[in-house]
Protein backbone atom coordinates (compact mmCIF):
# COMPACT_ATOMS: atom_id res chain seq x y z
CA UNK A 1 0.00 0.00 0.00
CA UNK A 2 1.11 3.50 -0.79
CA UNK A 3 0.08 6.28 1.62
CA UNK A 4 0.27 9.85 0.28
CA UNK A 5 -0.54 12.87 2.48
CA UNK A 6 -2.49 15.51 0.55
CA UNK A 7 -2.11 19.31 0.82
CA UNK A 8 -3.64 19.01 4.30
CA UNK A 9 -1.25 16.31 5.53
CA UNK A 10 -3.66 14.60 7.94
CA UNK A 11 -5.82 13.65 4.94
CA UNK A 12 -4.14 10.69 3.25
CA UNK A 13 -4.74 9.01 -0.11
CA UNK A 14 -4.22 5.25 0.07
CA UNK A 15 -3.34 3.26 -3.02
CA UNK A 16 -3.48 -0.50 -2.50
CA UNK A 17 -1.34 -2.90 -4.50
CA UNK A 18 -3.59 -4.52 -7.08
CA UNK A 19 -2.74 -7.95 -8.42
CA UNK A 20 -4.63 -8.64 -11.62
CA UNK A 21 -4.72 -11.03 -14.51
CA UNK A 22 -7.26 -12.31 -17.05
CA UNK A 23 -9.39 -13.70 -14.21
CA UNK A 24 -9.81 -10.39 -12.39
CA UNK A 25 -7.93 -8.80 -9.49
CA UNK A 26 -7.07 -9.10 -5.82
CA UNK A 27 -6.15 -6.36 -3.36
CA UNK A 28 -5.89 -5.88 0.37
CA UNK A 29 -8.25 -3.00 1.03
CA UNK A 30 -7.18 -2.46 4.63
CA UNK A 31 -4.38 -3.48 7.01
CA UNK A 32 -4.58 -2.05 10.53
CA UNK A 33 -0.83 -2.09 11.19
CA UNK A 34 0.09 -0.30 7.95
CA UNK A 35 -2.72 2.22 8.45
CA UNK A 36 -1.57 3.00 12.01
CA UNK A 37 2.03 3.38 10.92
CA UNK A 38 1.24 5.62 7.93
CA UNK A 39 -1.23 7.89 9.74
CA UNK A 40 0.49 7.91 13.14
CA UNK A 41 -2.83 7.02 14.74
CA UNK A 42 -4.37 4.15 16.68
CA UNK A 43 -7.95 4.44 15.41
CA UNK A 44 -10.15 1.39 15.13
CA UNK A 45 -13.09 1.26 12.77
CA UNK A 46 -16.42 0.32 14.31
CA UNK A 47 -19.03 0.93 11.61
CA UNK A 48 -19.15 0.33 7.83
CA UNK A 49 -21.53 2.26 5.56
CA UNK A 50 -22.50 1.87 1.90
CA UNK A 51 -24.41 4.32 -0.28
CA UNK A 52 -25.41 4.20 -3.93
CA UNK A 53 -26.00 7.43 -5.79
CA UNK A 54 -26.54 8.52 -9.37
CA UNK A 55 -24.61 11.05 -11.42
CA UNK A 56 -24.71 14.56 -10.02
CA UNK A 57 -25.75 13.55 -6.51
CA UNK A 58 -23.79 15.67 -4.05
CA UNK A 59 -23.67 14.52 -0.43
CA UNK A 60 -22.18 16.77 2.20
CA UNK A 61 -20.56 18.52 3.81
CA UNK A 62 -21.11 16.30 6.87
CA UNK A 63 -19.39 15.71 10.21
CA UNK A 64 -20.07 14.89 13.84
CA UNK A 65 -19.03 16.90 16.88
CA UNK A 66 -17.19 15.39 19.85
CA UNK A 67 -17.60 13.12 21.67
CA UNK A 68 -18.75 11.34 18.50
CA UNK A 69 -16.42 12.94 15.93
CA UNK A 70 -15.79 10.43 13.16
CA UNK A 71 -12.76 9.56 11.14
CA UNK A 72 -13.68 8.02 7.78
CA UNK A 73 -11.83 5.69 5.44
CA UNK A 74 -13.70 6.13 2.15
CA UNK A 75 -13.60 4.35 -1.20
CA UNK A 76 -15.66 3.70 -4.31
CA UNK A 77 -16.38 0.14 -5.44
CA UNK A 78 -18.50 1.03 -8.50
CA UNK A 79 -18.24 4.24 -10.51
CA UNK A 80 -16.40 7.44 -9.63
CA UNK A 81 -16.74 10.40 -7.27
CA UNK A 82 -14.93 13.63 -6.48
CA UNK A 83 -14.35 13.40 -2.73
CA UNK A 84 -13.69 16.39 -0.46
CA UNK A 85 -12.44 16.96 3.09
CA UNK A 86 -12.65 20.37 4.82
CA UNK A 87 -10.61 21.15 7.94
CA UNK A 88 -13.06 22.33 10.64
CA UNK A 89 -10.55 22.39 13.53
CA UNK A 90 -10.46 26.05 14.61
CA UNK A 91 -6.99 25.60 16.18
CA UNK A 92 -5.51 24.10 12.98
CA UNK A 93 -3.25 26.10 10.65
CA UNK A 94 -5.33 24.70 7.76
CA UNK A 95 -8.71 25.65 9.29
CA UNK A 96 -11.26 26.24 6.52
CA UNK A 97 -9.09 24.75 3.77
CA UNK A 98 -10.21 21.81 1.65
CA UNK A 99 -8.62 19.00 -0.33
CA UNK A 100 -10.21 16.80 -2.95
CA UNK A 101 -9.43 13.62 -4.81
CA UNK A 102 -11.11 11.52 -7.49
CA UNK A 103 -11.93 8.08 -6.18
CA UNK A 104 -13.04 5.42 -8.62
CA UNK A 105 -13.52 1.69 -8.85
CA UNK A 106 -10.80 1.50 -11.51
CA UNK A 107 -8.03 3.07 -9.40
CA UNK A 108 -9.09 1.53 -6.03
CA UNK A 109 -7.86 4.63 -4.19
CA UNK A 110 -9.11 5.37 -0.70
CA UNK A 111 -9.08 8.54 1.35
CA UNK A 112 -8.47 8.76 5.10
CA UNK A 113 -10.39 11.69 6.54
CA UNK A 114 -9.63 12.05 10.27
CA UNK A 115 -11.97 13.42 12.93
CA UNK A 116 -12.14 17.20 12.69
CA UNK A 117 -12.98 17.30 8.99
CA UNK A 118 -16.25 17.82 7.15
CA UNK A 119 -16.74 15.39 4.28
CA UNK A 120 -18.64 15.40 1.02
CA UNK A 121 -18.61 13.99 -2.48
CA UNK A 122 -20.27 14.34 -5.87
CA UNK A 123 -20.89 11.41 -8.22
CA UNK A 124 -19.11 11.70 -11.58
CA UNK A 125 -20.28 8.43 -13.17
CA UNK A 126 -23.78 7.18 -14.04
CA UNK A 127 -23.91 5.57 -10.58
CA UNK A 128 -21.43 5.06 -7.77
CA UNK A 129 -21.28 2.71 -4.81
CA UNK A 130 -19.49 4.55 -2.02
CA UNK A 131 -18.28 2.60 1.02
CA UNK A 132 -16.62 3.82 4.17
CA UNK A 133 -15.48 2.80 7.59
CA UNK A 134 -15.96 5.10 10.58
CA UNK A 135 -14.16 5.43 13.90
CA UNK A 136 -17.35 6.36 15.78
CA UNK A 137 -20.96 5.30 15.54
CA UNK A 138 -23.49 7.56 13.89
CA UNK A 139 -24.88 9.87 16.58
CA UNK A 140 -27.72 12.07 15.28
CA UNK A 141 -27.45 14.45 18.25
CA UNK A 142 -23.94 15.47 17.13
CA UNK A 143 -24.58 15.33 13.36
CA UNK A 144 -23.73 18.65 11.69
CA UNK A 145 -23.08 20.07 8.25
CA UNK A 146 -21.85 23.01 6.22
CA UNK A 147 -23.30 24.37 3.00
CA UNK A 148 -21.64 22.54 0.10
CA UNK A 149 -20.94 25.68 -1.96
CA UNK A 150 -19.94 28.09 0.82
CA UNK A 151 -17.78 30.81 -0.79
CA UNK A 152 -15.55 31.09 2.29
CA UNK A 153 -14.41 27.52 1.69
CA UNK A 154 -14.43 27.77 -2.12
CA UNK A 155 -14.52 24.11 -3.08
CA UNK A 156 -13.86 23.71 -6.79
CA UNK A 157 -16.51 21.08 -7.54
CA UNK A 158 -16.18 19.53 -11.00
CA UNK A 159 -18.54 20.79 -13.69
CA UNK A 160 -21.01 18.18 -14.88
CA UNK A 161 -23.43 18.15 -17.80
CA UNK A 162 -26.35 18.01 -15.34
CA UNK A 163 -27.21 20.04 -12.23
CA UNK A 164 -26.17 18.75 -8.82
CA UNK A 165 -28.82 16.90 -6.83
CA UNK A 166 -28.82 17.52 -3.06
CA UNK A 167 -31.04 16.41 -0.22
CA UNK A 168 -33.25 19.04 1.37
CA UNK A 169 -31.05 18.78 4.48
CA UNK A 170 -27.87 19.49 2.50
CA UNK A 171 -29.46 22.44 0.70
CA UNK A 172 -30.21 24.05 4.08
CA UNK A 173 -26.90 23.53 5.89
CA UNK A 174 -25.43 26.64 7.55
CA UNK A 175 -22.63 28.71 6.08
CA UNK A 176 -19.13 27.94 7.32
CA UNK A 177 -19.02 31.08 9.50
CA UNK A 178 -22.21 29.99 11.30
CA UNK A 179 -21.40 26.28 11.58
CA UNK A 180 -20.46 24.60 14.84
CA UNK A 181 -16.88 23.46 14.44
CA UNK A 182 -14.24 21.78 16.54
CA UNK A 183 -11.90 23.82 18.73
Amino acid sequence: MKFTPLAIPEVVRIEPKVFGDSRGFFLESFKQDLFNQATGTQYHFIQDNHSRSSKGVLRGLHYQLPPHAQGKLVSVITGAVFDVAVDIRRSSPTFGRWVGSVLMAENHHQLWIPPGFAHGFVVLSDTADFVYKTTAYYAPETDRGILWNDPDIGIEWPQLDIPFSLSEKDQKQPAFKQAEVLE
